[in-house]
């Protein structure tokens, strides 16, 4: 058997040699070099105290290897190079001494400028290791300081290029660095200032030892490496690399999947850079590995993408079906279906991103105010379902979908596991697009616990629950106080409406900041109108220039209530003043989610909102009317509505464990699952007609009225086009039942 693996060790002299001659090349599956300044600096503290640094794992290369794998040049080589290695694990290390010791010219990563990294030799000698360690920014200074020997040594700089010039350069400066301080010392005595000659001579004997010690360190310094036969298998080397990487410190499932892709000859890494524009909007530096989650999640409903390469056979990826067997399926068979299901999510992704974007949609018009990113691959996935879905379905689908959103958004579903959560929500609001009758358990969780948030403790953006009620400013079309527009989102920020200078004078803690007291305004308005003015300062001059009235609408846009109105404008204006207001407004915010999201009254326009309200206050009015026309007795119901209602009920409490079943017992909780018709039945039913007839008078105008009711509020739910006929009869209609039913 071949001899893959060979343990070996090489001294950081050869080491530096190797690197200056460009023998280490980067594969392409490998993420790019990511260290911080202070982490090469760390590095190289560690090197020079001798401590250990890991191991790296190389494979001896040739030509169709280095192709195969698009080798690059360790971040900053700039000669021709002679590729011999490729680096498998050890690359940040790798590149951090070639930064540090070879000083290329370039930038570090996401910098503007060189970093020079450097050693204090007098605060090494002393022992002082921490602050012996340095890098500045190339600054013409610095400049200056790296081409004068004489300074460096008046001010113990040590620079590590002097190391990775090679040849004599290091010695040159230690013997330059000795006789720098033998000469001051001499100086020194001949001004008879014994103290700086003793001083002096410290810093010559400290050259001596420095000097031993940086020859000890770079000739006798080993780093160790595993190197693998340059005969191995591509795919066995990709799968040593992915194994590695699972137990060491683990590499996204991206750069693994490229890993194991790339011996098949598909380029994911350049599919990437194509994809990344159309991806751009979220600030997430993980939208590659939200592409393989969407492929994944509509390829097998999973979201971990770790199947997503060609299996051999027999290799074949466990899957259970819904009863339960087991069998095997090869997900992804080759390059082109790959692609296929590739270009697929990066489209669901981009038009899930742009719907998230849009004001009248979902509201996230910035980066800033997106609630989730993590939230993306599932909301693609389903996206992309329903839109491969037969039309006559899609338009009560996108309404689950929203009310799955919102559910998520303020129940901050996606904080914790986010591939098990997706997985879940994917196959739950899928079957409950199938099927009316599995309502996810998140819904009922956010119908009857959203009144449970303490919106006060809403204070940084970036929470789910903050950009959440900042993406329903935007919705609402909360206009600018000043313009009386809608900002633009490239000008719209979250102001104070009561100032945070007062609030932190006056109020505790952060709750000047909670998103209670925020609201979208442009920057001018804040600068020119709010500043460090109280409401009651700069309210009334709104007023004054643009009408009582005027200014009321717009600031109802932002959910601040006529109430919540009155009390900005008290004055004196104190912090219980303003713990009034921020109350107010928590509750106006509550009834906007359960009038705009719960009640799905978003999509609706504002005249229809307010029919759709108004529908549902006169059917509460019927169940209440009914339930005392009967006496709370459940068993003068006809038996037809009766059974329709136990059956509801019943797969409501399966749905839900903590479902009450003792409240459904009686006839008004009951009523909860009787819709508009059948309210009608019970109340014109031959055995319970008497106990209302004297309401309604007759059946026929009775039934006249509920059918034009029922048309408009149907017509409004299921977001069908309300003609003006059907409108004016259902408005004719609320108005009598508005007559009989409470006067």
């Amino acid at each position: 058997m071949r001899d893959a693996q060979k343990p070996d060790h090489v001294s950081l002299n050869t080491l530096i040699s190797r690197l200056r001659e460009g023998r280490y090349v980067i594969p392409d599956f490998q993420r790019e070099f990511e260290w911080k300044p202070w982490d090469i600096r760390d590095l190289m503290r560690s090197i020079f105290l001798d401590y250990y640094v890991g191991s790296l794992l190389l494979w001896k290369g040739k030509k169709e290897n280095f192709d195969a794998l698009s080798c690059e040049p360790i971040y900053g080589f700039d000669g021709g190079g002679n590729a011999e290695y490729i680096v498998l694990d050890g690359q940040q290390r790798l590149t951090a001494l070639y930064y540090a010791f070879l000083a290329p010219d370039v930038p570090l990563p996401n910098r503007a400028n060189r970093a020079v990294y450097y050693l204090n030799v007098e605060k090494f000698m002393n022992e002082e290791y921490d602050q012996a360690f340095h890098y500045d920014w190339l600054s013409r200074r610095f400049e200056k300081l790296l081409s004068n020997r004489e300074a460096q040594y008046e001010s113990h700089l040590f620079p590590l290029s002097v190391v990775g010039a090679g040849g004599w350069e290091m010695p040159n400066w230690v013997q330059g660095y000795e006789k720098f301080w033998t000469e001051v010392a001499r100086e020194a005595e001949t001004q008879n200032d014994q103290e700086a000659a003793d001083h002096a001579r410290l810093h010559t004997q400290n050259a001596k030892a420095f000097g031993e010690h940086l020859r000890g360190i770079v000739e006798q310094y080993q780093i160790s490496f595993i190197e693998l036969d340059r005969d191995l298998a591509i795919d066995k080397v990709c799968d040593i690399f992915t194994q590695i990487n699972s137990r060491g410190v683990r590499l996204d499932i991206f750069d693994l999947v490229n890993a194991l892709l790339k011996p098949k000859g598909l380029q994911l890494k350049h599919m990437w850079r194509e994809a990344s524009e159309r991806l751009a909007f979220p600030d997430s530096e993980k939208m590659n590995v939200y592409i393989l989650q969407v492929m994944s999640i509509l390829r097998q409903a999973y979201c971990s993408p770790k199947y997503l390469y060609f299996l051999l056979p027999g290799q074949e990826k466990p899957v259970r079906d819904p009863d339960g067997t087991r069998r095997k399926e090869v997900l992804v068979p080759d390059i082109a279906d790959f692609e296929k299901r590739w270009t697929a999510a990066v489209t669901a992704l981009e038009a899930a991103i742009k719907m998230i974007q849009h004001p009248q949609e979902f509201g996230a018009t910035s980066s800033r105010y997106l609630p989730y990113v993590t939230i993306l691959p599932v909301f693609a996935a389903l996206q992309a379902q329903v839109k491969a879905s037969p039309p006559e379905i899609q338009l009560d689908a996108q309404r689950k979908i929203r009310h799955w959103y919102w559910a998520s958004v303020f129940m901050n579903r996606y904080s914790g596991s986010v591939e098990s959560t997706s997985s879940r929500d994917f196959l739950d609001v899928r079957d409950w697009i199938a099927d009316d009758a599995t309502e996810p358990s998140l819904i009922l969780e956010f119908k009857t616990r959203f009144r449970a948030l303490d919106l006060r403790k809403e204070i940084k953006r970036g929470t789910s629950v903050y950009n959440g009620i900042f993406n329903l400013f935007v919705i609402e079309g909360a206009r600018d106080w000043i313009t009386g527009n809608i900002p633009q989102h490239d000008d719209l920020d979250d102001h104070h409406i009561v100032p945070a200078s007062w609030g932190g004078k006056n109020l505790p803690g952060n709750t000047v900041h909670t998103i209670l007291n925020r609201s979208p305004l442009i920057g001018d308005t804040n600068r020119k109108v709010i500043s460090d003015k109280l409401p009651n300062a700069y309210l009334p001059d709104l007023i004054a220039k643009n009408g009582e009235k005027t200014v009321r609408v717009i600031l109802e846009s932002h959910f601040i209530s006529p109430r919540a109105f009155d009390i900005l404008l008290r004055d004196p204006f104190s912090p219980e003043d303003f713990e009034d207001f921020i109350v107010e407004r928590q509750r106006t915010l509550f009834d906007a989610i359960e009038s705009l999201l719960i009640k799905e009254r978003l999509d609706l326009s504002p005249q229809l909102r307010e029919l759709d309200a108004d529908i549902e206050s006169t059917e509460l009015a019927l169940r209440k009317m009914v339930t005392e026309g009967l006496d709370q007795d459940a068993g003068l119901l006809p038996q037809h509505v009766k059974d329709k209602i136990e059956d509801r009920i019943q797969r409501a409490a399966k749905k839900n464990p903590a479902f009450d079943a003792d409240r459904y017992t009686m006839l008004d909780g009951k009523l909860e699952y009787c819709d508009l018709r059948e309210l009608q039945d019970v109340i014109s039913a031959k055995a319970t007609w008497d106990r209302f007839q004297g309401r309604f008078v007759n059946k026929e105008t009775l039934f006249a009225r509920f059918g034009q009711l029922a048309e408009l509020r149907n017509g409004i739910r299921h977001s069908r086009t309300v003609d003006e006929i059907t409108k004016k009869e259902g408005e004719a209609a609320l108005l009598w039942f508005r007559k009989v039913v409470f006067e």
